[in-house]
C-alpha cells in the first residue's frame, strides 16, 4: 500500500503586502531600477572576503548557488530544515514500513507542482492539518486531494481537525476518517484497517464515516511521549526540528494548543538530552529547533537541562516565555547550555491588553527579559500583536512607543488575525463587541471595542515606518526569511542588525519618499554608511547629485 502524505505550512497571507513597490517585489525592481535606483537592485550589493566578492542578500535554503562557506558555518545556514509535523509522521510511517511520498502543502496553496506517485497507485491520502486555520483552507486542500483521488480514502488529522472534527465530517463526504490526538499508535492501525487487515473499530483516536453514513468515535488514549521513541531523522540533518511537549500549560485567549491537546505533557530533560545527543551522531546534527510553545517550562526541567545540556555541546533554539528570563544567571546558564537563540511572545507593553488576552506576563517582565537579553550574546527576537479585541490605540501606543524608544534587535508586529475559528477569544464576541462584516475574509473586515481593522492597518504602517527610520537598533523580521542569515557571518550581532536596518531603509525608501529626485540624497548617505561596514553597490554605486 502507498500513501500520499501532504503536510507543511499553511497558505501565507497578510503583512506580506507591506514589500509591494520596493526593491523586495520582483514585480517592481525593473521600474525601480530606471526610474529610481539608477543601476542599482539589492542583488547589487555585495563584500569582499578572501580576495572574491560575495552576495550580501544569499537566497536561503540553498535556493540559490553561494559559495560562502565561512567558519565552519556551511551546511547550517543553507541547510533545507525538515517541518517537525512532516517528520514525525514520516518517522511514523517509516516504523509501520509504509510506502509513501511526502508532498509539501506549499504545492497545493501554489498549485505549482503534483506529486510524483501515479494517481493510480495512492491508496490512501494523509493529510495534516496541523497548520490550517479556516474552513476555506481546509476546503481547498480537501477538494485538491479528491479531485485527484477520487476514489481514494482521505483521512485528517491535526490541530484544525482535532477541534473541528464533526464540522469537517459534515461539510465534507469525501473524508473518510480523522485521527484525532496522538498519532503513533492509531495511524498504523488505521493504515492495517485500510490495506484490508485490520478492523477499524480497533483503531484508537479515531472519528470515521460508517457505511450506513452514522459518524462513529473510538476509544480515545493518550501516547506517553516519555516513554515513546523521539521522531528519527533521515540521512544527514545539520538542524533537527524537535517537540519537547504536548498541550500548554499556559490559556492565552488567542492560541488554541490547549483546546486541541488538553492533557499536557511533557519530556523528561534526560530524554531530550539523549536525543539530541543521538540526532548528533546519527544524523550530524548541530542545531536542535525545538517548536514547543514554550521549551523553558517546567522551571525544573529547564534547571535540569542547564546541568545536561553543556556536555551534549550542541547548539538550540526555542520559544519561550518573558517571565522565564528572570536574571543574568539564567541567561548565562542558557549560553552555557549552547542556547543560540530565543523566540519570546511580548504581545504587547501594555498590562491592560496582556490582561485580556490571559498572557499571564507583565509588560514589566516583558521589559526586564529584553534588557537582560539585549546586554548578553544570546540571540533573541520578540513578537508583538496589534488590534487584540478590545485594545484601544491608547494601549497599542505603549507598544509603539517601546519599539520606537528602547527596544534593540529583531522584532516581529502582526496585526491580529480573527481568522482561526478555534481561537478562546471567539468566547469573549459580545464582551469585546468582536464583529465580523465578511466571514469569507474576517482579516479584512473586523471591529471591536478598542478599533477596527483599518485603524488596525493604519497604526501598523505607521508604527513601522516611524521603528524603520526613527530607531536605529529595532530591526523588523519580513523580508529576512529569504536570505541567508547572519549577512555577514563573521560580524558580530550588532553589526549584522546594523547591515539589516541599512537594507530595509533602501529597499523601502519609494513607500517613505517617492519622489527620486528628493530620495537621491538619502539613497547616497545609505550607500554612504553601508561601504563604512564593508559593502559597496556593484557594479556601481549611484551616482552623486550634481552640486
Amino acid at each position: 500500500m502507498t500513501a500520499l502524505l501532504l503536510s507543511g505550512l499553511g497558505p501565507a497571507f497578510m503583512n506580506e503586502g507591506v514589500l509591494r513597490g520596493t526593491l523586495f517585489d520582483p514585480d517592481s525592481v525593473d521600474r525601480l531600477r530606471t526610474d529610481y535606483y539608477p543601476d542599482l537592485t539589492l542583488a547589487d550589493l555585495g563584500f569582499e572576503r578572501d580576495g572574491r566578492r560575495h552576495p550580501l542578500l544569499r537566497p536561503a535554503h540553498g535556493r540559490g548557488s553561494s559559495s560562502l562557506r565561512i567558519d565552519g558555518l556551511d551546511g547550517i545556514t543553507a541547510a533545507p530544515v525538515p517541518h517537525l509535523t512532516t517528520a514525525t509522521l514520516e518517522s511514523i510511517l517509516d516504523a509501520a514500513a509504509t510506502d509513501y511520498e511526502a508532498f509539501d502543502l506549499s504545492g497545493v496553496w501554489r498549485g505549482d507542482r503534483e506529486p510524483v506517485t501515479p494517481s493510480s497507485r495512492v491508496h490512501v491520502v494523509l493529510l495534516s492539518t496541523t497548520f490550517i486555520w479556516d474552513q476555506r483552507s481546509m476546503s481547498r486542500a480537501i477538494r485538491w486531494a479528491a479531485d485527484r483521488y477520487p476514489a481514494v480514502p482521505i483521512v485528517l488529522g491535526g490541530q484544525y481537525s482535532n477541534l473541528k472534527y464533526l464540522k469537517i465530517m459534515a461539510a465534507h463526504p469525501e473524508v473518510t476518517c480523522v485521527v484525532r490526538g496522538d498519532a503513533e499508535e492509531a495511524l498504523p492501525l488505521l493504515l492495517r484497517a485500510v490495506a484490508g487487515g485490520g478492523d477499524w473499530r480497533d483503531v484508537p483516536n479515531l472519528v470515521v464515516r460508517t457505511d450506513d453514513g452514522r459518524i462513529a468515535h473510538t476509544d480515545f488514549r493518550y501516547v506517553d511521549i516519555e516513554a515513546h521513541p523521539s521522531p528519527t531523522m533521515r540521512g544527514r540533518r545539520p538542524i533537527v526540528p524537535y517537540e519537547s511537549m504536548r498541550g500548554c500549560p499556559f490559556s492565552c485567549k488567542f492560541c488554541s494548543f490547549p483546546a486541541a491537546s488538553p492533557k499536557w505533557r511533557y519530556k523528561s530533560a534526560k530524554k531530550i538530552a539523549t536525543d539530541w545527543a543521538g540526532y548528533a551522531e546519527v544524523n550530524g546534527a548541530r542545531h536542535i529547533r525545538a517548536s514547543d510553545s514554550t521549551f523553558t517550562v517546567p522551571p525544573t526541567r529547564l534547571r535540569e537541562l542547564f546541568d545536561l545540556l553543556p556536555e551534549v555541546g550542541i547548539g538550540w533554539e526555542a520559544f519561550a516565555r518573558a517571565n522565564a528570563i528572570r536574571d543574568a544567571e539564567t541567561v548565562d546558564r542558557l549560553l552555557a547550555a549552547h542556547c543560540r537563540w530565543l523566540s519570546i511572545g511580548f504581545e504587547s507593553m501594555s498590562d491592560r491588553t496582556l490582561m485580556l488576552m490571559k498572557k499571564q506576563v507583565t509588560a514589566t517582565a516583558n521589559r526586564r527579559a529584553f534588557q537582560l537579553l539585549s546586554r548578553s550574546d544570546l540571540g533573541y527576537r520578540c513578537s508583538f500583536i496589534l488590534g487584540y479585541p478590545g485594545e484601544t490605540p491608547d494601549d497599542f501606543g505603549e507598544t509603539a512607543t517601546f519599539l520606537r524608544d528602547e527596544y534593540a534587535g529583531h522584532f516581529t508586529l502582526s496585526i491580529f488575525s480573527l481568522q482561526d475559528e478555534t481561537m478562546p477569544v471567539w468566547e469573549d464576541a459580545e464582551q469585546l463587541g468582536i464583529e465580523v462584516d465578511d466571514p469569507e475574509a474576517p482579516d479584512y473586515s473586523w471591529r471591536h471595542n478598542g478599533m477596527d481593522i483599518h485603524q488596525a492597518r493604519q497604526l501598523w504602517r505607521q508604527t513601522l515606518e516611524q521603528v524603520r527610520w526613527g530607531s536605529d537598533t529595532a530591526v523588523h523580521l519580513l523580508w529576512q526569511k529569504d536570505y541567508e542569515t547572519p549577512l555577514i557571518p563573521w560580524r558580530d550581532a550588532r553589526t549584522n542588525f546594523r547591515l539589516e536596518k541599512l537594507v530595509e531603509r533602501l529597499a523601502m525608501l519609494p513607500t517613505a519618499e517617492p519622489d527620486p529626485r528628493r530620495a537621491r540624497p538619502r539613497i547616497v548617505g545609505i550607500l554612504d554608511e553601508l561601504a563604512r561596514e564593508g559593502v559597496s553597490a556593484h557594479p556601481a554605486p549611484v551616482a552623486r547629485p550634481a552640486g
